[in-house]
Order: structure tokens, then C-alpha cells, then sequence
């Protein structure tokens, strides 16, 4: 019997469900915060779910990892994979000509907006001239030598980019650990397999963690040279 939808099994399967990827029980914790559910309850449904058959799941060493089972989804055939993948492209075309319809649209509409009343024009004047003289005040503070961000500010908002910094570093290293035990094995391609479970690295979006540990290094020596 399927467990009820608002059970934390019933919950707990439906997300597995829907993400059909591989799947530890922090990750699952992490994206079922909304439905405030403890990280114990959610590898306790883990655990039934797969005792029970309602998921998959593989061991390596002291790590669990949970899959959706495949036996229920319609996975089609290489010669229906390329008409998906030509059905796909022409989308993308249209999407893209409604994006560059949508475009034009929206500049016509700022220019249409960008023609002020003129009283409009005085108390944009108004806003400007005041923004001015904030900033040139600030100016003036900061060549007499007048520190604007206390230390212990400056020390929060360092610690806070550290700890994030960090964070990310060894979320990337767990996601490597995994991706690793996965493959391992696989005679499948592993850029396919990433495409079909829909997996981003950092530099797929332009990203590098390591600009930012170079970024962190710099603030250090800066901080050093005060």
C-alpha cells in the first residue's frame, strides 16, 4: 500500500520520485526544510521506503544512496530519445524568437516610460541633487581618514563569506565523493548521464570556487597590511 501523500513517507517518496536522481538523506533533509521535517525522520522513511521496495538504493561503504525506481517510468528508445531531442530544439527556437518578441516589447514600453512629466522631472532633480550631496559627504568622510565600517562588522560579514566559502567547498568535495562511488562502474557516458540527471558543475554557470578562495586570500593579506 502507498504510504499517504502528507506522511513524511508520502512526502519523503514523492520528492524522490520527482527528482529521479541519485539521492543521500542530507540532500533530501536539505530540500524538504519547508514541510519541517527532521533529518532522523526522513532517513527513517528512506530506510522503510527501501526495505519495502517503494525506492532504490546502494551502499557504499557507510553511505546510503537512494534512487527512484526505474521499473516505473516509460524510458524511451533511442529513436524516441532523437525525436525528443529534435522536438526540444524547435521549442528552444520558438522559445527564443517569443524571448526576442518579448524583448522588443518591453523596450518600447521604457521608452514609452523613460518620457517624464515635468513634474516628474523636477522631483527626479530633486532625488538626484539629494543622492549627490549623501555621497559627496561620504567622499569627504572617507579622505579625512574616517572609518565607515566598524571592526567588528567587517569581522561578521569576513566570517559569515568564510564559512560560506568553506561550505561550498566541502559540499563540492561530498558531491564529488558520490559522484565518484556512482560511476565508478558505469558503462555509460558520464557527460550523458550528468545531462540526463540534469547536474550543473560550478563551470557549466561560470563559476569558480576558486576565484573566491583566491578573493578570501586577498582580504587576509589586506587585513594583515593594516
Amino acid at each position: 500500500m502507498a504510504p499517504k501523500s502528507d506522511s513524511t513517507e508520502g512526502i519523503v517518496l514523492n520528492f524522490v520520485n520527482e527528482q529521479n536522481k541519485p539521492l543521500n538523506s542530507q540532500i533530501v533533509a536539505d530540500c524538504l526544510q519547508k514541510f519541517n521535517l527532521k533529518k532522523g525522520a526522513i532517513q527513517k522513511a528512506l530506510d522503510t521506503l527501501a526495505d519495502s521496495g517503494k525506492i532504490s538504493f546502494k551502499e557504499y561503504g557507510k553511505q546510503k544512496i537512494y534512487l527512484a525506481r526505474q521499473d516505473q517510468f516509460d524510458i524511451p528508445n533511442g529513436e524516441e530519445l532523437n525525436q525528443m531531442k529534435e522536438e526540444n530544439i524547435k521549442l528552444q527556437e520558438e522559445l527564443d524568437g517569443q524571448r526576442k518578441a518579448i524583448s522588443a516589447v518591453e523596450g518600447e514600453i521604457k521608452a514609452l516610460q523613460s518620457n517624464l512629466t515635468l513634474e516628474e522631472v523636477h522631483k527626479k532633480e530633486a532625488k538626484i541633487r539629494k543622492e549627490v550631496k549623501d555621497m559627496e559627504e561620504k567622499l569627504t568622510k572617507l579622505r579625512e581618514g574616517v572609518t565607515l565600517v566598524n571592526p567588528e562588522e567587517r569581522k561578521a560579514v569576513e566570517g559569515m563569506y568564510f564559512e560560506t566559502v568553506n561550505q561550498w567547498r566541502r559540499r563540492k568535495r561530498m558531491f564529488k565523493d558520490i559522484w565518484d562511488a556512482i560511476t565508478e562502474n558505469s558503462p555509460k557516458d558520464l557527460k550523458e548521464f550528468k545531462e540526463e540527471l540534469g547536474i550543473e558543475y560550478d563551470e557549466d554557470v561560470g563559476v569558480s570556487l576558486q576565484s573566491f578562495i583566491d578573493l578570501r586570500q586577498q582580504g587576509k593579506k589586506r587585513a594583515r597590511g593594516l
